[in-house]
């Protein structure tokens, strides 16, 4: 990598392959969850990793870059995280495991955030404002779902997962 540039498209590309990861991972978490309130936020979840994921993909082609250019270790390794964890262990309560449900997909949430918010001050300062001003929305959309899986945890899932 030579220029600041070079490490925007190779961010943008990583970002891709963290949200096509988590996106098969998300789909398996809605599979599991058990409370309906938190099914329908891993739905939205879904949906919103789709959405950025096509934003990704747009953005990376307007540079003449491969969007499938880069692997994401990072992800890969939150994801194998949440398939063991959330996924694979054994629960007694369907409370617990939505509690871990969550906390697997925040974990994947806050390495989203990360990346976004690094490009968008990448393509701030390579004076791309349409590119910043889309990462920032993506990176609004992914503070919105953290938060929202913090108030299902809060106000429920925890509380019977305690029990």
């Amino acid at each position: 990598m030579q220029s600041l540039k070079d490490v925007y498209i190779h961010q943008l590309q990583d970002l891709h392959s963290a949200n096509k990861q988590a996106l098969k991972a998300v789909r398996n978490l809605v599979n599991a969850a058990a409370s309906d309130n938190l099914k329908r936020a891993l739905e939205r979840g879904v949906s919103g990793i789709e959405d950025g994921t096509g934003k990704l993909e747009t953005l990376i082609r307007a540079h003449d870059a491969d969007p499938d250019g880069a692997h994401c270790k990072g992800m890969e390794g939150l994801v194998r995280e949440a398939r063991s964890h959330a996924l694979k262990e054994e629960f007694d309560d369907d409370a617990v495991r939505d509690a871990v449900i969550i906390t697997q997909y925040q974990r994947m949430a806050h390495y989203a955030i990360a990346g976004y918010g690094c490009a968008a001050a990448f393509a701030k300062q390579l004076g791309l404002p349409n590119e910043a001003q889309t990462l920032s929305g993506m990176l609004d959309a992914a503070h919105s779902g953290d938060e929202t899986m913090s108030d299902i945890a809060e106000q429920k899932v925890n509380q019977r997962a305690a029990l």
